[in-house]
């Protein structure tokens, strides 16, 4: 006696996606897809940003070095403030340069002073445009902690 064969046999288990399923797939994928370039987006923003702190960064530190190499008497460190604009890597930036002249506690002036440069981009989105700020001390050569003039 043979076996019967059914006619059609059970696919359980065998079954491939449907149209609905494939296209829910496809929808949740493309959610994730959007939400990386969207990161992308928002690191290569930081990094022109990051890019543009650091050449102000350059710009102020030059200033400061061109400020370091003249004496203490020289015009170029006159108590008050200068703006100026420098062109660095083709970005303009706005130099802000203040000198104060430091006191002793009775009023007295010291042989100090307190040089502030500030440098901003003027090119760039707003939150590009961060300045940086460097402070530096400048005393004479006089003999004595910050010598007292008389």
């Amino acid at each position: 006696m043979k076996p019967q064969t059914p006619k059609h046999k059970s696919t359980n288990g065998e079954r491939g996606f449907t149209l609905i399923e494939t296209t829910i797939a496809s929808l949740v994928m493309l959610v994730g897809a959007l939400a990386c370039s969207s990161l992308f987006v928002f690191s290569v923003q930081n990094n022109m940003g990051g890019s543009e702190r650091a050449l102000a960064m350059a710009v102020a530190q030059q200033q400061l070095e061109q400020i370091r190499s003249v004496t203490y008497e020289d015009a170029t460190l006159n108590v008050g403030t200068t703006t100026s604009t420098v062109t660095n890597s083709e970005r303009s930036y706005t130099v802000q340069q203040t000198v104060a002249s430091e006191t002793n506690s009775d009023n007295t002036a010291k042989g100090l002073k307190r040089i502030t440069i500030t440098v901003t981009p003027q090119t760039g989105q707003t939150w590009m445009r961060t300045s940086v700020v460097l402070t530096t001390y400048r005393s004479t050569l006089a003999n004595g902690s910050y010598l007292v003039s008389q």
